[in-house]
């Protein structure tokens, strides 16, 4: 009887201990999983850190600033072809020319403010038309873009973009806007409530007949006003690092705040 209980416990502990050897393998293996991954995460947040600083090459320079501008264009373009882009944006707001400006003040005063509204509400509306013009042409100059015109408007003042693009598109959108606008001017009605408002001043006596060309410059206004809606989407793109929504802006934009 003793035998066999002896023979019992033996049985047991042996059984035991190969319950016990097991569990510390898979145990072990668990551990050694768990530390894999651990690596592996460790090794991808080292990895997406590093891609995301340090020096960029001339080619990440060049891919960032058009990334950047792209989405900057694409953004102001948009925003001053909607409805109200230039007549709701007190910056870029179209108004009467200067040499008519006695225009309006002599219509408002003679109570004909109305009519002096309709002209400025009609160079707005002509203006947001063109705008659509607008994206094409500057986007077709980002991809124009060399690597050394990236890199002068990566490390230059805050307006190299705004500066690369007037000297890029100005002839362009002024071949494009002219024709945009005078149509549009008729579409809306501004040569007629020009025409109307500038009648109606030249029939009062004693003054000096006026005949501003509305189409010239409403087309001067809109391009300038493109050009202001692009300083500040390139001050939104140097200074708000929120804008870097991609590890390559970080990167590119990053090795500029460096270098100022």
């Amino acid at each position: 009887m003793k035998k066999i209980s002896i023979y019992m416990a033996a049985t047991g502990l042996v059984l035991l201990s190969s319950l016990q050897v097991e569990a510390q393998s898979k145990l072990g293996s668990i551990l050694k999983s768990i530390s894999s991954k651990q690596t592996k995460s460790t090794t991808t947040k080292t990895s997406s850190s590093s891609a995301s600083t340090g020096t960029p090459s001339t080619l990440e320079i060049g891919q960032g600033i058009k990334q950047a501008l792209e989405i900057g264009i694409a953004a102001g373009a948009d925003k001053l072809s909607a409805k109200d882009g230039f007549f709701g944006n007190m910056a870029v707001k179209i108004l009467f020319p200067p040499e008519a400006q006695k225009v309006e003040k002599t219509l408002r005063t003679i109570g004909l403010g109305s009519l002096a509204d309709n002209v400025v509400l009609s160079l707005n509306r002509a203006a947001e038309d063109a705008a659509k013009e607008a994206k094409p042409i500057f986007l077709a100059a980002i991809k124009q873009m060399t690597v050394a015109d990236a890199t002068n408007i990566l490390l230059g003042s805050s307006d190299a973009a705004t500066q690369y693009f007037k000297k890029a598109t100005t002839a362009q959108l002024m071949e494009k806007f002219k024709p945009v606008i005078s149509a549009s001017l008729n579409k809306v009605g501004a040569t007629k409530y020009w025409t109307d408002a500038a009648g109606q001043y030249n029939k009062l006596p004693l003054v000096k007949p006026v005949n501003a060309d509305l189409s010239d410059y409403a087309t001067q206004k809109a391009i300038d006003g493109m050009f202001i809606q692009v300083a500040q989407e390139e001050l939104k793109i140097r200074g708000n690092t929120a804008s870097r929504s991609t590890s390559l802006l970080q990167k590119v934009f990053g090795y500029a705040d460096k270098n100022k």
